[in-house]
């Protein structure tokens, strides 16, 4: 079997990661998307989307190996 699923999982959770760490520093520091009112709930929204993306891409790579 190739490679390519675990890549594909391993791929999601950086897109998380990073996804979350550019809502955190929006919510901690105000950038990269401040200046709107609606940023604190769409950054916490990213933060929770994230974390689900997180969770289901480790459990699909737990389920790879």
């Amino acid at each position: 079997m190739s490679d390519a699923p675990k890549k594909m999982v391993v791929g999601s959770m950086v897109a998380a990661g990073v996804v979350a760490l550019a809502a955190i520093a929006d919510l901690a520091l105000g950038i990269p998307f401040s200046g709107s009112e609606h940023t604190f709930m769409m950054d916490i929204l990213f933060i929770v989307c994230a974390g689900i993306v997180g969770y289901l891409a480790y459990d699909a790579y737990k389920d790879l190996r």
